[in-house]
């Protein structure tokens, strides 16, 4: 199942909901990806597809320093699971795919 696309991701933590945006591309086999929020752009480690799950590793500095773990089923154009940082408990994620922009003439 292809996963290759731009998701928005809301990602539910105990200091509130954090939205981003990642991308994943696949190239000769390989799966890779990239996260954007906060005003900041992160790359995707670790980065796992095993049949309709995804997991990934990334580090964000902001709001603060966290290294976070995402284990996530894709489902389609959505997909949900976790995220955790350390000893803090995991955070719900939701994601949808974005479909492509519609052609404006």
């Amino acid at each position: 199942m292809p996963v290759e696309g731009t998701w928005n991701l809301s990602i539910s933590t105990p200091i509130g909901k954090i939205k981003a945006v990642v991308e994943l591309r696949e190239q000769d086999g390989v799966l890779t990806g990239v996260a954007h929020g906060a005003g900041e752009e992160v790359p995707l480690s670790n980065l796992t597809l095993d049949g309709d799950r995804l997991t990934w590793k990334q580090a964000i500095t902001k709001p603060m320093r966290l290294d976070l773990a995402f284990d996530v089923t894709v489902d389609g154009d959505t997909l949900q699971g976790t995220s955790k940082a350390g000893r803090l408990p995991s955070s719900k994620v939701t994601g949808e795919r974005r479909t492509a922009p519609e052609y404006q003439a």
